[in-house]
């Protein structure tokens, strides 16, 4: 028996049920959201505190390193490590209690720190620090690199705002922390003496200023703080103990927030700002954000809309909130010096601009020319220092031919950045490893002249850890080392992160090799390599978010299974092109992580780094079956439009066919379709056909593009929207070749066959386009395909013309001069199809509702179905599972509403598990034509 067997043998016999050694579990946790990739031993969720205590043991043991994770945000890359990485997100992510007159809140680990907001809102209270990953980042692992975040300024880090904790230390021995414990114990008394052998140094070299997190926070444990030890442990990422519960505090949510931006020609002129706001509002002032220009000019161009920001290069952005707020506001403004200003009331303003901050570490590694990473992402000065650090930081930028794109708490005098290091993978490794040391090294020399920290939130894990001797003086290593041998002797806790570290350069992801696969793809974004493409996700986890208002990612939403999530799944397949775990894209493991990507596309919008995965299942399936034998439903869904066209002469008769139940379910499983499916009846006469007899002379103002769907299965919503564009005075045709996208092909990888019919439908629709006429599609999914698939299909010139020339009907709509049909006092319930979300948008649509004068609930997420793969056997639970996070749930809540579908898969889930008839919107504009 192996050692790795052996272990998880053990966890087992310990009770720790929900452990695993397997290659797939190993490869979705060897990374974090970091530049560093450790594999594990095991991995294991624990379900009870008790099964933490139990994992310790084991570790003690069997001498086995342990790990702790939340939701695996980490970027300095104290989150990985070789033993057993403990994920507390699964199963211990529970709100234990919120005492409303203490104001104070009892957690797990792995409560996520929206999930503990959501339950303290109603009281009034809130959990103060939030940091840009608020939407699923955990309290445990706050805990553990002291986070801060963007209110921390006006609410405090981490540290301040822990109330207790119960703990267990690297010996063994279990502890409650806090200011009303007994007293300590054998850990808790050798701290004690530790400092007060070292009073005066102590109280000179710590806590000189509020993001000086680098290193043990040793002042907590003076005398006159109170000897905090629970405070001592916020920040030790996980070297010292395992926190098996913790005791927060809680804010008053203030009403009323107001969030002054302002504009500057640069982003140092804006630090240079900064102390004369904190002067100007005091403590008052909420948050101090700094944001790059290029940052938001990235947003832009995926053609996401921004609020109207002042003029300048970088902004910063504050926050007051309650009585006074406006006085303040306005003394902020007047102290500012900025180029201009602008105060922002409307929530939803704020909102938007507040995510495209939260969203600044995704947006930042695509920001430049080439790929840029962290590492260097978290430095902190004393805020009246930062305007010449980031002028010193730039020249030193220059110095290694280096570029940076800087944003962060400039309130607090924390500068995150991300930095494009020329690492190369099976190329010239060295270079892009020397640089990276050269450049951390020397920008740690730098900082320590303005006397500031290496970590600001995020710890020193692997990233910094080494450099801790050009911060802090011997003595204060000495002490670093001292308090790690008394509360973790055997150095199992976290080993190679603050005392002894590892080589920041060791165990570094961007340089392993990556094997060339001959795509299928044309990955125009990534230079035409699969590899690149992977590897956009740097792990920062906003997929796996817990609740969502977008799309991604529905597999994940149903089973919080990190296997399912879009990060986990690019973990895996950058393995399998990486060859040392994962044998290859034919390996099982990727197969298993890919299974219940539903191919939904949200994630090439939803994701800030622009994953698609999709994309890239589509090319792991191409690859994968390549001469082999594929899946029933690939030769059977897979081909549907196929199967279609053939059935369609006689579809009266093949739809009584499929009313005979056995013949129906010998269909089914013939085809690899689940026998709780129904199966789509055909169109008695396709849409094609049922116009053949019109006039066709002449040129109209209008074409339809009869899509596969909409020409076999739902012709009634080409129908109604001729009837809408005719009414308003327009001549409509619809185009009477067979033009199919080939989406079926390419969902399930047959990529080949894809490639040939998208660039037949490219021949026949390219003309129609080039004419002038406008070209409208009317199944989303269908028209998604031809502005983003065709292009990564074939090399074609007309893929583009094509992709930028047919419309959605909402966008034709849209343009005309027309009055719709009034909807007043209709209530829809609208489910835009995920990859009209992901890739065509659906605010046209929204706005022409809106303006008819119809009640808009737009539904969040996916259906669930999602073509083939809801259908699929095997697919059934997980897709009722998506159903029920948002479809559901709102078709309940309002009963009487029209419910909107223009997706043939979403109107067959509807169909399927609501019995709720859906609606195109082309139909329901018709349905009121003669009201």
């Amino acid at each position: 028996m192996n050692h790795a067997q052996d272990l998880v043998g053990e966890l087992r016999r310990r009770g720790v049920d929900d452990v695993s050694d397997s290659t797939l579990t190993r490869a979705l946790y060897s990374s974090d959201a970091s530049l560093y990739r450790v594999v594990p031993q095991a991995v294991a969720r624990p379900r009870h505190a008790d099964e933490l205590l139990a994992i310790l043991d084991v570790a003690r043991t069997l001498r086995v390193p342990v790990t702790m994770r939340g939701a695996g945000t980490s970027i300095a890359g104290n989150a990985v490590g070789p033993g057993i990485v403990v994920d507390t997100l699964k199963h211990l992510n529970h709100v234990l209690a919120i005492d409303p007159e203490t104001r104070t809140a009892r957690v797990q680990p792995g409560v996520v720190h929206a999930d503990l907001q959501r339950a303290a809102a109603p009281h009034g209270l809130r959990f103060g620090p939030d940091p840009s990953t608020h939407t699923r980042c955990t309290i445990g692992g706050m805990i553990g690199n002291n986070a801060c975040g963007s209110r921390a300024l006006g609410y405090g880090r981490t540290v301040d705002n822990v109330a207790g904790m119960r703990v267990a230390f690297g010996t063994g021995e279990v502890a409650t922390t806090g200011p009303f414990t007994d007293g300590p114990g054998a850990v808790g008394v050798g701290l004690n003496d530790l400092v007060d052998g070292h009073l005066g140094h102590v109280r000179t070299e710590f806590g000189r200023f509020s993001r000086q997190v680098s290193g043990y926070s040793l002042e907590h444990l003076l005398p006159e703080r109170g000897r905090r030890l629970d405070r001592f442990l916020v920040g030790s990422e996980g070297t010292l103990a395992l926190v098996l519960e913790a005791t927060v505090d809680l804010v008053v949510d203030e009403p009323d927030r107001l969030l002054v931006v302002l504009g500057y020609p640069s982003m140092a002129e804006a630090a240079d700002a900064v102390p004369a706001l904190l002067a100007s509002a005091g403590t008052r002032l909420i948050a101090c954000e700094g944001l790059d220009a290029r940052i938001v000019d990235l947003v832009r161009a995926k053609g996401n809309a921004v609020p109207d920001l002042p003029r300048g290069a970088g902004w910063l952005f504050a926050e007051v909130a309650g009585e006074g707020a406006d006085a303040i506001a306005a003394q902020l403004v007047a102290a500012a010096g900025a180029l201009e200003s602008r105060v922002v009331s409307d929530a939803g303003e704020s909102a938007a601009l507040w995510r495209i901050r939260e969203d600044g570490a995704g947006l930042a590694a695509r920001s430049l020319a080439s790929p840029a990473y962290s590492g260097w992402e978290d430095a902190a000065v004393p805020p009246e220092h930062l305007g010449a650090w980031l002028r010193d930081f730039d020249e030193l930028l220059a110095a290694h031919d280096l570029d940076g794109v800087p944003y962060g708490h400039f309130g607090d005098g924390c500068v995150h950045v991300r930095i494009d290091f020329p690492f190369e993978h099976g190329g010239d490794e060295d270079r892009g490893r020397r640089v990276f040391r050269d450049f951390l090294t020397a920008c740690a020399h730098k900082l320590r002249d303005y006397g500031g920290s290496l970590s600001g939130e995020h710890g020193d894990g692997r990233a910094r850890s080494e450099l801790l001797p050009l911060m802090y003086d011997a003595e204060s290593l000495r002490l670093f080392a001292a308090a790690k041998a008394i509360c973790d002797p055997d150095n199992l806790l976290n080993p190679g992160n603050i005392v002894d570290p590892a080589p920041l350069d060791a165990d570094l992801r961007p340089v392993r090799p990556r094997q060339r696969v001959r795509p299928g793809l044309q990955f125009v974004h990534d230079g035409g390599a699969m590899g690149n493409a992977v590897h956009r996700c740097t792990g920062v986890g906003k997929c796996v978010a817990p609740k969502t208002t977008g799309v991604m990612c529905p597999s994940y939403l149903a089973t919080r299974d990190e296997k399912d999530s879009t990060r986990g799944r690019s973990r895996v397949l950058q393995e399998a092109l990486d060859g040392e775990l994962v044998g290859g894209l034919a390996d099982p493991a990727v197969g298993e992580a890919l299974d219940l990507c539903l191919a939904c596309k949200g994630c090439a919008s939803d994701c800030p780094t622009g994953v698609d995965m999709a994309t890239y299942k589509a090319e792991a399936l191409h690859q994968q079956y390549a001469g082999r034998r594929r899946p029933r439903s690939h030769y059977t869904l897979g081909r549907l439009p196929q199967w279609a066209a053939l059935t369609a002469p006689v579809a009266p008769l093949a739809n009584r066919m499929l009313k005979v139940k056995p013949f129906a379910a010998l269909a089914r499983a013939a085809g690899g379709i689940d026998q709780r499916r129904s199966i789509p009846a055909f169109a008695p006469t396709t849409l094609r056909k049922g116009l053949d007899k019109l006039d066709h002379r002449g040129t109209p103002d209008v074409w339809i593009w009869a899509d596969s769907f909409t020409d076999h299965f739902l012709p009634q919503s080409g129908h109604a929207a001729i009837r809408v564009l005719e009414a308003a005075g327009l001549t409509v045709r619809v185009i009477s070749e067979d033009a199919c996208c080939g989406l079926t092909w390419v969902t399930t990888g047959q990529l080949d066959k894809a490639r040939s019919i998208m660039e037949r439908t490219l021949a026949t629709l390219a003309p129609y386009v080039a004419s002038g006429v406008p070209v409208v599609g009317l199944e989303p999914s269908c028209l998604a395909t031809l502005r983003s698939d065709a292009v990564e299909l074939t090399a074609d010139p007309r893929a583009a013309q094509v992709a930028g020339g047919v419309l959605t009907f909402a966008e034709l709509l849209t343009r005309l001069d027309w009055t719709p049909p009034d909807l007043t006092g209709v209530e829809v319930v609208a489910q835009p199809h995920c990859h009209q979300s992901a890739i065509l948008g659906w605010s046209a649509d929204e706005a022409l509702l809106k303006r008819a004068g119809a009640t808009v609930t737009r539904v969040a997420g996916c259906c669930g179905l999602a073509g083939n793969f809801g259908m699929e056997k095997g697919h059934y639970e997980v897709s009722v599972a998506v159903a029920e996070t948002h479809l559901l749930p709102t078709v309940r809540a309002h009963p009487d509403a029209v419910v909107l579908a223009d997706g043939m898969s979403c109107r067959v889930q509807l169909d399927d598990l609501a019995g709720v008839p859906a609606m195109h919107l082309a139909e329901l504009l018709a349905s009121r034509l003669d009201a």
